[in-house]
C-alpha cells in the first residue's frame, strides 16, 4: 500500500505542474490577444464574444439579481423619503385648514357683531420642548420657560395644531407640561356641531377616551372636540381633536397636536374670565300713580259744562 502511495503521487506532482503550466499559458495568450491593438484580432475576438457571452448568462443571473435588488432598495429609500416629505407637507395643510376654518368662523361672527372687541389678553410664549419624561405612570414635558417669563401654574399649552395639555409646575426658568393623554388630565370640552359637553380624560393612550357625555346619541365620528371653557382653566374654543369610535364602541378623541414631534410650544396667557356679580342700577321705567277715586263732594264741586 505504500508503494502504490508512493506511485500515486509521482504521477501527481508532474500532472499538477503540467495543468499549471497551460493553464498559465492560457491566460497568458488570452491576455496577449486581449491586448493586442488589430483589426484581426478584434473581429476574433468579437466572435469569441457572440460565442461564449450567450453561454454564460446563467451565471450572471445572481449578479443580475443583486443589481435589481440595489436598484429596487434605492428606489424604496426614495419613496420613503418622498412619502416622508408628504406627510410632513399634509400636516401642514392640515394646519392651514384649521386656521382657515378658524378664521372663516370668526369672520362670521364679526360679521354678525359689528363692533365686536376681542380679548387682548390672550397672548402667548412660545417656549422649546428640553426632554420628554413620559412613563407608563405620569406623561409630561419640559420647557424652557418659566417664572420669570410670566408663566402661571394651570395655563394652557399649544403646538401650532391643537391643545396639547396644561402648565403642571412652573420653576424659575422651567415648566413642566402636563400632556392631555396622562391619567391624571381631565379637561371639559365641546363637541361640535352638536354642542354636547363632555369631558376627555386622559388614559395614557394617544386617543383618550370620552365621558360623562350628555347624549351619545348625536355625537358621531369625525366631529371636532374643542374646549369648552367651563371652569375658568383653558379658554373656549381652542382645538383638541376630533371624536373616533374604538372596536369596543366606545367614543374616543384623536387628538389635533403631533405628540411625535413636540419642539416647540405655545403657552396662552389666559387670565381667566371675569365673573359678574354685580348687576348694576337697572333703569325701571317710571311707575304711574295710580288714580284716586274722586269723593261726592268733589264731584259736586267741579262745574258741570253740560
Amino acid at each position: 500500500m505504500a508503494r502504490n502511495r508512493g506511485q500515486d503521487e509521482d504521477y501527481v506532482a508532474p500532472l499538477r505542474r503540467l495543468l499549471v503550466g497551460v493553464l498559465v499559458l492560457c491566460l497568458l495568450s488570452i491576455f496577449l490577444v486581449w491586448r493586442i491593438d488589430s483589426p484581426r484580432v478584434d473581429r476574433f475576438r468579437a466572435q469569441v464574444a457572440d460565442r461564449l457571452l450567450p453561454n454564460f448568462d446563467w451565471m450572471m443571473a445572481p449578479v443580475t439579481a443583486a443589481v435589481n435588488t440595489l436598484r429596487d432598495f434605492q428606489s424604496y429609500d426614495r419613496i420613503r423619503d418622498q412619502n416622508r416629505e408628504l406627510r410632513r407637507e399634509l400636516q401642514q395643510m392640515k394646519a392651514w385648514k384649521e386656521a382657515a376654518l378658524q378664521l372663516e368662523q370668526e369672520n362670521a361672527r364679526l360679521l354678525d357683531l359689528n363692533n365686536v372687541r376681542l380679548d387682548p389678553r390672550l397672548t402667548y410664549v412660545t417656549g422649546v420642548v428640553m426632554a420628554d419624561s413620559g412613563s407608563p405612570f405620569r406623561q409630561s414635558v419640559m420647557l424652557n420657560v418659566g417664572s420669570r417669563d410670566g408663566i402661571v401654574d394651570g395655563w394652557a399649552a399649544m403646538d401650532g395644531i391643537g391643545l396639547v395639555g396644561r402648565i403642571s409646575g412652573v420653576g424659575e426658568s422651567t415648566a413642566r407640561v402636563l400632556l392631555l393623554t396622562d391619567t391624571s388630565s381631565r379637561i371639559p370640552v365641546t363637541i361640535q356641531p352638536s354642542g354636547q359637553r363632555a369631558m376627555l380624560a386622559g388614559d395614557n393612550t394617544a386617543v383618550p377616551p370620552i365621558d360623562f357625555l350628555e347624549d351619545p346619541d348625536q355625537v358621531r365620528p369625525g366631529d371636532r372636540v374643542i374646549s369648552s371653557g367651563d371652569g375658568g382653566v383653558f379658554p373656549a374654543g381652542l382645538l383638541v381633536g376630533q371624536v373616533a369610535q374604538d372596536s369596543g364602541g366606545r367614543l374616543r378623541v384623536r387628538l389635533a397636536a403631533d405628540y411625535e414631534r413636540l419642539e416647540f410650544l405655545r403657552v396662552l396667557r389666559h387670565l381667566g374670565t371675569e365673573i359678574v356679580t354685580d348687576p348694576g342700577a337697572m333703569v325701571a321705567p317710571a311707575t304711574r300713580p295710580e288714580a284716586q277715586p274722586q269723593s261726592n263732594a268733589e264731584a259736586a264741586s267741579e262745574p258741570n259744562n253740560g
